[in-house]
This record gives C-alpha cells, sequence and structure tokens, in this order.
C-alpha cells in the first residue's frame, strides 16, 4: 500500500469521523431543544399548582375563620 492510498484512506475515514460529530451535535441541539421545553412545561405546571393549593389554603382558612 502506497503512501498516497493511505492518506487517501484516513482522509476517508476522517470525513467518516467529521459526518457523524456532525450528525452528533445536531441531536444534541435537538435534545437541549426538548428539554428546554420540558422545562418550561414543568415551571408552567408547577405554577398552576402552586396557585391552587394557596386557593384551597386560603378558602380553608376562611371557612374556618368565618364558621
Amino acid at each position: 500500500m502506497s503512501l498516497e492510498e493511505r492518506v487517501a484512506r484516513i482522509e476517508g475515514i476522517v470525513e467518516q469521523m467529521d459526518k457523524r460529530l456532525n450528525h452528533l451535535e445536531t441531536e444534541i441541539r435537538e435534545l437541549r431543544e426538548e428539554l428546554r421545553d420540558l422545562r418550561k412545561d414543568l415551571n408552567n405546571r408547577f405554577l398552576w399548582l402552586l396557585g391552587v393549593q394557596i386557593s384551597m389554603w386560603v378558602t380553608i382558612i376562611l371557612a374556618i375563620l368565618f364558621k
């Protein structure tokens, strides 16, 4: 195997690695976007839950006070 063939083979391997890394970067970017969306959804649901809980506590306290 000549030096040129070896270099060509290495270049092919490097190109494949570059494609794989680009694919991985794209996948990681998509995962980060999904995680960001999930975090926003969880924050929104937590605020709703907190609002419902506070409303229930206020209702219970008022019911006890005006009994």
